[in-house]
């Protein structure tokens, strides 16, 4: 399988659009032979929308003063965990705002009573600016961090507030947020002390093809280090109610297909590439599994990050089922491990 460097990688960008199309599903099929895409039936839990970062690309967050701002207590999270289970949720996706009144100590409880109360449940949670949140909250190091919510209970961690990995970027959209080298370094000792993680990039604001290439080598490269990451997911930007409203926004499908045969091309060590069917739409979603992707990702049961940036899209376990059929392949149910449940 051929490696590209920086400067191949963006020439992909010039060329063919069916060869694109070719090219990864070529490295799709060498990685993962079967026929089979994966997902996972799983719900978000926000568990609050206080942010001291105020990112300009989201429309998720309020300040403490706002009269929308709230925080959930871990009761509050028990008992929607309750509920979503006994929807059919196999997974909660655990993420909140960067809110440091919270205390450290909340975090630990809540893992630790989500798995005691519901040990069929898998719990994956807290991105790389939540893990540095509470290091700096509890004066403590961001390994004996990782080291306690490993013993509460935790596993697995999403790779959210990635955006875009160059500083550039970052500090035009997100100047609070953790540094790219920040986030690279918490997957890293994560990884290290054995957890698995996702990696995600945000594009569609104001990056450039050279920031894609280079966010995408650099997660390639502490892959080479770790083996730490399981998969990676890419989503467009929704400009809406955001202070970026201004910016184009509205990735097209062609662009965005682009971005993910670019993604499995590129980072060749990754196993598995989603479909973002929920920010593209469901036959997008479907024509991205042409185009090197072999998961569509979560059911989601509840999301509110996009949907309060004015996009929303739903569907059931049926419907992906039979989006994945309709598109010429098995689904399969997973968790995030990646180990298929069914």
């Amino acid at each position: 399988m051929k490696r590209y460097d920086f400067g191949e990688a963006l020439n992909l960008f010039d060329k063919n659009f069916y060869e694109l199309e070719e090219e990864a599903s070529a490295v799709r099929f060498a990685k993962n032979p079967l026929k089979t895409v994966s997902f996972v039936v799983d719900t978000n839990i926000n568990y609050t929308n206080i942010c001291n970062t105020k990112c300009s690309f989201c429309a998720f967050y309020r300040d403490e003063k706002s009269t929308e701002s709230y925080t959930m207590s871990i009761e509050e999270i028990l008992q929607k965990a309750e509920k979503l289970q006994d929807l059919g949720v196999e997974t909660l996706l655990i993420q909140g705002g960067l809110n440091e009144t919270i205390k450290y100590k909340y975090y630990l409880d809540m893992i630790r009573k989500l798995k005691e109360r519901f040990p069929k449940l898998f719990v994956h949670a807290f991105s790389p600016p939540e893990i540095d949140l509470m290091s700096r909250i509890s004066c403590k190091t961001t390994s004996s961090v990782l080291r306690a919510l490993w013993d509460n209970g935790l596993r697995t961690i999403p790779g959210g507030g990635a955006e875009i990995l160059t500083e550039d970027v970052r500090k035009k959209i997100a100047p609070l947020k953790i540094s790219s080298d920040r986030w690279l370094e918490i997957m890293r000792i994560a990884h290290n002390l054995g957890y698995r993680t996702t990696a995600t990039m945000m594009f569609g604001h104001i990056e450039t093809h050279e920031d894609i290439i280079s966010h995408l080598i650099k997660l390639r490269t502490l892959q080479d280090e770790t083996g730490g990451f399981t998969a990676f997911i890419s989503w467009d930007f929704k400009p809406l109610n955001t202070a970026l409203r201004d910016r184009k926004g509205d990735v097209s499908a062609s662009d965005y297909l682009k971005i993910v045969a670019i993604s499995r091309i590129v980072l060749d060590n990754f196993d598995h590439i989603q479909a973002s069917w929920s920010s593209q739409g469901k036959k997008i979603g479907q024509l991205a599994l042409y185009f090197g992707a072999d998961d569509l990702g979560s059911i989601l049961v509840e999301e509110n990050v996009m949907r309060l940036a004015g996009h929303r899209n739903i569907a059931s376990v049926n419907e992906i089922e039979q989006l994945i059929k309709d598109a010429g392949f098995v689904p399969v149910r997973r968790d995030p491990l990646y180990k298929v449940a069914r």
